[in-house]
């Protein structure tokens, strides 16, 4: 495993990080997730990333992982970076949703009770509020970090002008943003109009999410739909309507560069978005072990030549 530092901060996350977004909830079989995060443990995966609302249902995806770090990690919590987020709707009310004082003070302390735990290791706040004045938010933040349920706090889904003005907010109140969440693939590149270098500049860690694009980067989707897939699920985000021809020929040729790199297309996707040195890690969900183990190998090459980024760029030049 490799270990990058997150921006400015001393804190270091190991460039894969294992997401708690799918996979951990209620639905699904506990033993299983035991046996991912075993694996994602013993293969040097220090970050597990969770959020209030992660399932399904709300919730419980942070019950289970609280049930599995006291059962099967209990002598391990220094050795583990535990994340967690509020920002989208938790609970009925007009206290369970957005970016009020009320809502993350009260949303971390549910979070703590379910985690078992004394304090996370970072706190996101979720998505920019268009409501709540950006100060109140960032104020809840710092206020966390002074109370001890958090040692560091980060922002996700932030734009890069409210990025900006919430990463100078926190530091001038002494609680420095030290990562961005953001939403990056191949098929989602917008973090590249600017974000990329205002992280970069203000030396704040970047941690993309969804580098799969829900799955449709690899190479399960290139003869059809499989019964187990995330596609073929109810509570999925990644709809069949999304799987057209054009992005399955969009999909046979992105998987040709990555057969000619010794690499499956899950492989390549995560490596091209490892390449560059502003990322600190990135998320990755499993399913199963065998699949988190097929994904931690993007990490024996993560070096692209101009004229695979030039094919790359040319193949997702109509997405």
């Amino acid at each position: 495993m490799q270990y990058r530092r997150c921006g400015n901060s001393g804190l270091k996350l190991s460039a894969i990080s294992l997401g708690l977004w799918h996979n951990f909830g209620h639905v699904d079989q506990l033993e299983n997730c035991s046996n991912i995060l075993k694996l994602a443990f013993d293969s040097g995966i220090t970050h597990f990333d969770l959020a209030n609302n992660y399932g399904p249902p709300p919730g419980s995806a942070e019950e289970n992982f609280g049930r599995l770090l006291k059962r099967d990690f209990s002598g391990y919590r220094d050795e583990l970076i535990i994340s967690s987020k509020a920002g989208y709707t938790m609970w009925d009310g007009p206290y369970g949703d957005w970016g009020s004082k009320k809502y993350l003070v009260s949303s971390l302390d549910q979070s703590l009770k379910r985690l078992k735990l004394d304090y996370v290791d970072i706190f996101y706040h979720h998505r920019p509020d268009p409501e709540t004045p950006l100060a109140e938010t960032m104020a809840a933040l710092d206020l966390i970090v002074r109370q001890g349920k958090a040692l560091y706090v980060g922002i996700s889904n932030y734009r890069p002008a409210e990025a900006a003005h919430a990463i100078q907010i926190l530091q001038d109140l002494g609680t420095p943003c030290i990562i961005h969440q953001p939403k990056y693939s191949m098929y989602e590149r917008w973090i590249e109009d600017g974000l990329l270098d205002l992280l970069g500049q203000q030396g704040v860690g970047c941690i993309p999410f969804s580098p799969l694009a829900q799955g449709l980067l690899t190479d399960k989707y290139l003869k059809g739909i499989p019964s187990d897939s995330r596609a073929a699920k109810a509570h999925g985000f990644l709809q069949k309507e999304q799987i057209t021809p054009e992005v399955l020929t969009q999909l046979t040729k992105l998987n040709a560069i990555a057969e000619s790199r010794g690499q499956k297309l899950a492989q390549m996707a995560l490596a091209w978005i490892l390449r560059d040195q502003r990322v600190t890690s990135v998320l990755v969900g499993a399913s199963k072990p065998e699949q988190l183990a097929d994904s931690l190998k993007c990490l024996d090459n993560t070096t692209f030549s101009a004229d695979e980024l030039g094919q790359i760029d040319l193949i997702l030049a109509n997405s």
